[in-house]
């Protein structure tokens, strides 16, 4: 058999998702961005220990930050470095993705949150989305759709059947 008959399971290079951002945002555009890691915060993240829940990104001096993330670091790395699990962490964009962000998020009601973390190859990569904040009424709106989907799927499955 050839290497390429074998296929990777899907999700399986996810390392961290941002759940609560498709809660609190309407998310228009998508984006990747790499990372500008240290050593001890890779190992970090191949043990799954990165979390995106308060994430988002901020721009100064015309560069891009990653805020809010936390890369709690691993008992053996913590002896021998001075650790930061919440600092702020590089974005690696080019200067027309960032023009276009930093555009985009000075519109009234706009940020920039990071919704996933990745391995793509051997790199660590941030998926990024630019979001306009719900109000109450949009969540529960979002709510409703959610559960009547799912009331969608139940009746579908038992007339199938």
């Amino acid at each position: 058999m050839s290497k390429s008959s074998k296929k990777k399971k899907p999700g399986g290079n996810t390392i961290a998702q941002n759940r609560r951002a498709r809660h609190d945002y309407f998310l228009e555009e998508k984006m990747e961005a790499g990372l500008a890691l240290a050593g001890w915060e890779v190992k970090a993240l191949r043990a799954s220990r990165g979390q995106l829940t308060d994430s988002y990104v901020t721009f100064t001096k015309g560069e891009a930050w990653l805020l809010g993330t936390q890369i709690q670091p691993l008992p053996e790395a913590s002896t021998h470095f001075v650790t930061d699990p919440t600092r702020a962490r590089k974005l690696l964009l080019s200067r027309k993705q960032i023009d276009k962000l930093i555009a985009s998020n000075e519109q009234k009601g706009y940020t920039i949150v990071a919704t996933a973390l990745y391995w793509k190859n051997h790199l660590v990569k941030c998926e990024i989305a630019l979001g306009k904040g719900k109000q109450q009424h949009d969540k529960r709106q979002s709510n409703k759709e959610r559960d009547w989907g799912l009331q969608k799927q139940r009746v579908m499955r038992e007339h199938n059947r």
